[in-house]
């Protein structure tokens, strides 16, 4: 018997391994069998959404390949490079692009003529047009955008910086990797960087107040003076703000902190930590394979053993809270979308060079993370932060923006902080969530609201 539960045990893993495992490995950087397909198929091409071809190889008159990226630095991160290793969709879709499906007649016409058959092309979800403006509107900054479709998942434009150059990267991979250069060029922040939330977190906080005050949140009211003193620390507001009388709404709106930091000490520790996993802090996000292979977790560590001064920072968003900005576009996503959680994929279909569809992928959901009432409610908060509160520079003529800012302080140095910006429009039927943050971009939020409005022009001026 016990050797017969080592065989069922052996054959059940062969099992998952070859349903649930098999395609990592296979997609692997890794895995050096994707290296003898080169041997007799044309790597196939990356695209955009629109057929624009984002990565290609090129052949000399000698017969040697070289990989070409047309649009330069502008999607380094999410396509990758394939010298000096493989990254981003260059290792994540390998696989599709080193298979060929052209016509029987033309695998044989080809391999009598000793030429390789043409891969297989990756047509992506990414808008060239929509990743130049998330690209402009970082900037000088160092710092990571994330556009996607609230519905579907599908991501529009990821942009990391800094960057480098994909078509030069085997010159440049001494000094990209140096002790002396300091700057990651190649991580990509959308995916791998971990910043503390700030008040983009407060959506969080209060999501958990009004499932633990479920018939009172709605007459929440707190006297904000600019500070408040919790044991022996003292919070403070922005610039020491003086909000005067808050209901949960407003608390928001101006992204008042003492107010928040008065939640914190009034909700559980155990009950906000479980919300927050509901939400996939502690474990993998819920992303496509091309994405899910290198992204990072974020992580929320309050529990309850935590202290008061743990409690508090926590609730506005800093203290040990990390959380990425592709997730931060997720939470937000969920919000504009009822309450869904879509896992964010970049391929959305793969073709044979001669146009046919070999593959296409469809929209996923991660699960329902909270009722539709409740991401009604989040909705509303957020559209007061555009019409009432810290944003008001997001207004518009043609259309309602959601959103929430945020400021993320990073050392002891309270003048250091991250800006950050999560939001969607029209707030009434959302199309399109943007997550962009800056590091060092100052308090307040004005750089990333600056940034997001150049964003959301840039999107619904080609409506």
């Amino acid at each position: 018997m016990f050797f017969a539960l080592l065989f069922l045990s052996t054959i059940g893993y062969f099992c998952y391994y070859l349903i649930a495992r098999s395609e990592d490995t296979i997609q692997s950087a890794y895995n050096s069998r994707l290296d003898t397909f080169s041997e007799r198929v044309a790597r196939g091409e990356i695209r955009g959404s629109n057929g624009e071809v984002l990565a290609r190889t090129v052949e000399d008159e000698e017969g040697n390949e070289t990989r070409e990226y047309p649009y330069a630095n502008l999607f380094a991160h999410v396509v990758g490079y394939s010298d000096a290793g493989q990254t981003g969709l260059e290792a994540s879709a390998s696989k599709y692009m080193l298979e060929s499906h052209v016509s029987v007649v033309d695998q044989v016409n080809n391999e009598l003529n000793e030429v390789k058959n043409p891969g297989d092309n990756v047509i992506t979800t990414l808008d060239p047009y929509l990743q130049q403006l998330a690209y402009d509107a970082l900037g000088e900054y160092n710092g990571a955008c994330v556009i996607m479709e609230p519905d579907t998942g599908k991501i529009l434009a990821m942009v990391s910086k800094p960057d480098y150059d994909p078509n030069t990267i085997a010159q440049d991979w001494e000094s990209l990797t140096s002790e002396e250069n300091t700057s990651a060029n190649l991580l990509n922040r959308a995916t791998q960087g971990l910043y503390p939330p700030g008040s983009t977190f407060k959506l969080l906080t209060a999501l958990e107040y009004i499932r633990e005050y479920p018939d009172t949140w709605e007459s929440y009211q707190y006297e904000c003076q600019g500070s408040m003193t919790y044991g022996d620390s003292v919070m403070n507001c922005w610039e020491g703000h003086v909000h005067g009388l808050l209901d949960l709404r407003l608390s928001l709106a101006n992204s008042c902190n003492t107010s928040f930091a008065n939640i914190g000490e009034q909700i559980d520790p155990d009950s906000f930590h479980s919300l927050c996993e509901s939400f996939f802090f502690n474990q993998e996000l819920p992303l496509s394979s091309e994405l899910s292979q290198t992204a990072a977790e974020s992580s929320f560590v309050l529990n309850g053993s935590s202290g008061l001064a743990a409690m508090v920072q926590t609730a506005i968003g800093q203290g040990e809270t990390m959380i990425s900005p592709i997730h931060n576009a997720m939470l937000a996503a969920a919000i504009a979308n009822g309450g869904t959680m879509m896992k964010p994929y970049v391929i959305d279909r793969i073709e044979s060079s001669d146009g046919r569809v070999v593959e296409q992928f469809m929209p996923e959901s991660a699960g329902k993370v909270m009722s539709a009432a409740e991401a009604e409610t989040l909705t509303n908060f957020m559209v007061a932060v555009v019409n009432e509160g810290t944003s008001p520079s997001l207004q518009s003529d043609s259309y309602q923006v959601a959103g929430k800012t945020g400021s993320a302080e990073f050392s002891s140095n309270k003048e250091e902080s991250h800006a950050w910006f999560i939001g969607f429009a029209p707030a009434e039927d959302p199309q399109i969530v943007i997550s962009i943050v800056y590091e060092n971009g100052g308090m307040g939020g004005s750089v990333a609201t600056r940034g997001a409005k150049a964003l959301f022009e840039g999107y619904f001026s080609r409506q």
